[in-house]
């Protein structure tokens, strides 16, 4: 009768390192499984702010404004606009747009320059709202002429000095305040002696741009916010609460004159970053 083989001693040990080497195996990729980190979902990138100025002014109205803006972490652009020609100026801030903005985009724009934005935002798919300040939100057909004489008569010789321009077409001009209006009207709010420096500064818009019709409006299509400066002597309050109805503006108000950017910039700043935030 034979005896039963007896279990080599090497292949026990063989036996018991390789079961010991599973269950490591099996624990550490357990213990990984269980810590690997959830990936975060991708953040919405803050919009690039683009500052459009109105007439009688230029990117640096806007200096309280951007300083804020860049302060809270926001790329901020306040592009010239050259107070031409309403399809022009447009056609000048969607070529701005197109070739110096990336990603998403707020489109902010204070009197004449939301007559632009009006007419320049849908040519970018990147801008994704709009926001008013004091400004003009026209419909598709009307002039900025039109909705101011809405509102009661226009004295033209009595507001403005006209220029003639060089190779300026028959009739048009440039407008400038003149200096009593713009440190008394238009920069109401703003203390006298800044009002001087900027009255003798101000650039001025064609008669042409402000008699041009306007054409499909973004605020259709696009949302938008308006500051609504309850003390405008310019664009007055009742004409910029009707535009700001229909555009389906959320209106903020503010006792202001027509430079609520320069004498209010942080309720214009607080109305630009909750748009930045909710577009």
């Amino acid at each position: 009768m034979s005896r039963p083989t007896a279990t080599r001693p090497g292949r026990l040990l063989t036996a018991i390192l390789t079961v010991l080497a599973a269950m490591l195996l099996l624990t550490t990729t357990s213990a990984a499984t269980a810590h690997t980190p959830r990936p975060h979902p991708p953040t919405t990138p803050k919009p690039t702010i683009v500052l459009v100025h109105g007439a009688w002014a230029d990117g640096s109205s806007w200096d309280a404004v951007t300083a804020r803006l860049q302060a809270d972490g926001y790329t901020v652009v306040a592009p010239p606009n050259p107070l031409r020609g309403l399809s022009s100026d447009a056609a000048y801030l969607s070529a701005y747009l197109a070739q110096r903005t990336t990603g998403p985009v707020l489109l902010v724009a204070h009197s004449y320059g939301g007559a632009v934005i009006t007419n320049a935002a849908l040519s970018d798919p990147d801008v994704q709202g709009l926001v008013y300040v004091n400004a003009f939100a026209p419909a598709e057909g009307e002039t900025l002429v039109g909705l101011l004489t809405s509102a009661g008569p226009l004295d033209i010789d009595a507001l403005f000095d006209a220029v003639v321009y060089p190779g300026a077409p028959e009739g048009d001009v440039d407008l400038y305040l003149k200096t009593s209006v713009y440190v008394g009207v238009f920069a109401a709010g703003v203390p006298a002696k800044r009002a001087a420096v900027l009255a003798a500064a101000q650039r001025p818009i064609t008669l042409s741009a402000a008699t041009e019709p306007s054409g499909p409006p973004a605020w259709a299509t696009l949302p938008s916010w308006y500051v609504l400066g309850t003390e405008d002597q310019i664009i007055l309050p009742s004409l910029q609460e009707s535009m700001a109805t229909r555009a389906g503006s959320t209106i903020t108000r503010v006792k202001a004159g027509h430079l609520s950017l320069v004498t209010h910039p942080d309720v214009v700043t607080k109305v630009i970053e909750t748009a930045a935030r909710q577009r």
